[in-house]
This record gives structure tokens, C-alpha cells and sequence, in this order.
């Protein structure tokens, strides 16, 4: 058989499962990612051999890694540099201490259930960044998107991706490094290495891509926004990946430097902008990403006891931290409120889960079968619980005192 008959079948199925999953999610007011995500959970568990083979399958692979870089170019798109320089002070404090906090806790449930250090430390990172489209979404639903809690979460939410890939570069790194290299140098390289990264990244973009980008518009050959656009994503990843970042991180920074200006001359001529069309490559390839990391989660090893209270502790510690980034809110926020909506976790912790299940110590994987499936399990939980308690805490606010009884 032609090895590509056997890929599009495995394709034709994986795109299916997330089509059906994300609409049975969106029926039951969840954001269509957990659909997909439960939706290859489920193909992976059915006892069928060859849907078991997809989630390991190196081509499928190789295209679920691709919508990893896809994914995170496009979450960078949606902010600019200068979002993130003007996030507000309570927003840089709900960010990092939220980030601080759940590390800690993460690093403590993985150290005692786990007792390896490596994956105590990978799990702790695995859960400090927020991924908020589900909590925009609720805000949108409520009608509260310009309330103050609204404008610190999404605020928070800039610099939380910023901080989370950060964290993974910095835990990536320190995994891969050589035995006995743990001295002050190593580790102020370690921190050194991806803030100098996204920095460098930024200042060189910001100068040098207005000037690529309007040679471009010059062109007359159909998709060169597009390509021009696909190209710096890609040039970035490999140069995160050369210095030894993982290439998400050099996705992100590109589209963090690309703003609606790097399009104005390819709109000004009738063309759509950059973000426009990148979501068709989008639509294709981040569902197989998301439905393949489904694929991997293994139910037997799940509701072992020892997976369950895994789960339970990593879930308690995720919700908890992100409860605590609340603390850093302005006087006259609801601290609550902004907890709440920064608890979901979602794309950035099932790549840090991709990461660690292919990242190696002398012991094996960093993340074996339990803790991965413990932090895709997680992941689902704390993206139910966070409408349920937003509305909750809003409701909660605007009910105001009852009146006394005669």
C-alpha cells in the first residue's frame, strides 16, 4: 500500500473525531479544544489496534508538532509587544504569582507522589500557564468583558504566556543538560538563554520585519503573506531549537513581533490579513494536535488508584495556585473572580505533557504513561470548573445583600 493512502485514512479519522468532539463540546457550552481532546482520548481507548497506531504514528506526529508551532505563531499573533509593555501592574502581578505559587505546589505533588525529581519539576511547570479562551468566552456570555476582573485577567493572560514558555524553556533546557553541569554559571545560562531569546527575537523582528515584509507586498505571486509569514514562524522555531529551546517558544516570539501593520500593504490591495489566513492552516492542523494528545492519554493507567490521586493532587494544586494569583488584583477587584479565570489550563500544558513524554533521563521519559495522563486529565478538569465558577462568582456579586425579613 502507498504509505500515503494509509496516512490520509488515519487523517480522515483524526479530523472526524475532532469535527464531532468540538461540536458535542460547544452543544454542552465548552470550548471545542476539550472535544477534541476527549475525542482522540476516546479513539486511543476503544481496543482497535490500528486507532491505538495513530497516536504514535511518526507522520501524524510530525503534523501534530507542526500544529503545535501553528498553534502557539497564532496565539502570539493575537497580542503585540506593545500589549505587553502596557500591561497594567496588577495584570504583572496576577501573571508571576500565579506562576510562582502553582510551580511550587506542582513541584511539591510531584515530589511526594512521584519521588524523581525531573518529573516533580516538569509536572510543577506543566501547570503554570492559563490559557483563558474559555474564561473570554464566559466574560462574553455574562456581558462583564470591560469589567475590571475581565480587563485583569486578560491582561495577566499576555504576559501568562510569555512567563509559561519562559518556565518550559527553562525547564527544557535544565532536562537536557549534561551531568555535573549544575554550577551558578549553568544556571544563570539557563535563565539567561531564553530571556535573551525572546528579547533578541523581538528587538531584531520589530526593526527588521516591517522592511521584509513590505519588500514582499511588492510581489505578485499569490500566498506571499502567507509564505512570508509561515517562513519567520518556522526560521524562529529552528533557531529556539538550535540553541536549545524547544521550538515552540521561537513560534510564539514570532508572532508576538508581527502586529496588523506587517499586513497593510497586502490589505491595501484587497488581500486579507496575516491572522485571517493562517486560519485555515490553523483549522487543519492544531485539531490533529490536539486529537493525537487525546490519542496518547491511556484510561487503564488513569483510573489506577495511584493515577486518580495523582490527578486529584495535580488538579488541587493547578486550582489553588491559580486561586492565589488573585491576591496580586487591584483594591476593588474581585480577588476571586480573577482566580477563577485564570484556572484553565489548555494548550501550553498539553505541549509541556508532548514535551515530557519525549524528553529522557537516565530513568526513562521524564513524564511516563501515569503522569501524562495525570496532566491531560487536568487539563479537562480545570476547563470544566472554570464557567461553572465564574458564574458562580459573578452571580454571587451582583445578588447584593437579601433583604431582612419583616
Amino acid at each position: 500500500m502507498d504509505p500515503v493512502a494509509g496516512l490520509g485514512l488515519g487523517l480522515a479519522i483524526i479530523l472526524i473525531a475532532a469535527t464531532l468532539g468540538g461540536h458535542l463540546a460547544a452543544r454542552l457550552g465548552q470550548p471545542p479544544v476539550l472535544g477534541e481532546l476527549l475525542a482522540g482520548a476516546v479513539l486511543g481507548n476503544v481496543g482497535v489496534p490500528f486507532l491505538h497506531q495513530l497516536g504514535v504514528e511518526p507522520s501524524i506526529d510530525m503534523l501534530a508538532r507542526l500544529g503545535a508551532l501553528v498553534l502557539l505563531f497564532e496565539v502570539g499573533l493575537e497580542s503585540t509587544v506593545h500589549e505587553v509593555l502596557e500591561v497594567g501592574a496588577a495584570a504583572v502581578r496576577v501573571a508571576v504569582l500565579g506562576t510562582i505559587v502553582t510551580f511550587v505546589l506542582g513541584c511539591g505533588v510531584g515530589a511526594v507522589l512521584l519521588r524523581e525529581r525531573s518529573a516533580a519539576v516538569f509536572l510543577g511547570a506543566s501547570i503554570t500557564a492559563t490559557s483563558v479562551g474559555i474564561t473570554a468566552r464566559v466574560f462574553k456570555d455574562l456581558g462583564t468583558t470591560r469589567s475590571k476582573e475581565a480587563r485583569t485577567i486578560l491582561g495577566a493572560a499576555v504576559l501568562d504566556d510569555i512567563v509559561g514558555l519562559v518556565v518550559l524553556a527553562l525547564v527544557s533546557a535544565w532536562m537536557s543538560r549534561s551531568a555535573g553541569a549544575e554550577t551558578p554559571a549553568s544556571w544563570a545560562w539557563l535563565v539567561i538563554k531564553p530571556l535573551g531569546f525572546l528579547a533578541v527575537a523581538v528587538i531584531v523582528g520589530v526593526r527588521v520585519t516591517p522592511r521584509i515584509f513590505a519588500m514582499t507586498a511588492k510581489l505578485r505571486t499569490h500566498g506571499a503573506l502567507l509564505a512570508i509569514g509561515l517562513a519567520f514562524c518556522f526560521s524562529l522555531a529552528w533557531a529556539a531549537d538550535a540553541i536549545g529551546l524547544a521550538p515552540i517558544v521561537g513560534a510564539f516570539a514570532a508572532g508576538l513581533v508581527l502586529e496588523d501593520s506587517h499586513s497593510a500593504h497586502f490589505v491595501a490591495r484587497g488581500e486579507r490579513p496575516l491572522i485571517q489566513l493562517i486560519e485555515p492552516v490553523s483549522s487543519f492542523l492544531v485539531p490533529v494536535f490536539f486529537v493525537v494528545m487525546g490519542l496518547r492519554a491511556d484510561f487503564h493507567v488513569l483510573f489506577q488508584p495511584a493515577t486518580l490521586l495523582l490527578t486529584a493532587c495535580l488538579a488541587a494544586a493547578a486550582v489553588v495556585g491559580k486561586l492565589g494569583c488573585g491576591l496580586g488584583a487591584a483594591r476593588g477587584v474581585d480577588r476571586l473572580a480573577v482566580g477563577f479565570g485564570m484556572m484553565p489550563r489548555g494548550e501550553v500544558s498539553l505541549i509541556f505533557a508532548s514535551l515530557g513524554a519525549t524528553l529522557h533521563t537516565a530513568a526513562g521519559p521524564v513524564l511516563d504513561s501515569r503522569g501524562y495522563s495525570a496532566l491531560v486529565a487536568t487539563v479537562v478538569l480545570t476547563t470544566v470548573l472554570t464557567p461553572v465558577a465564574l458564574r458562580w462568582s459573578f452571580s454571587r456579586k451582583t445578588a447584593g445583600p437579601r433583604e431582612a425579613p419583616a
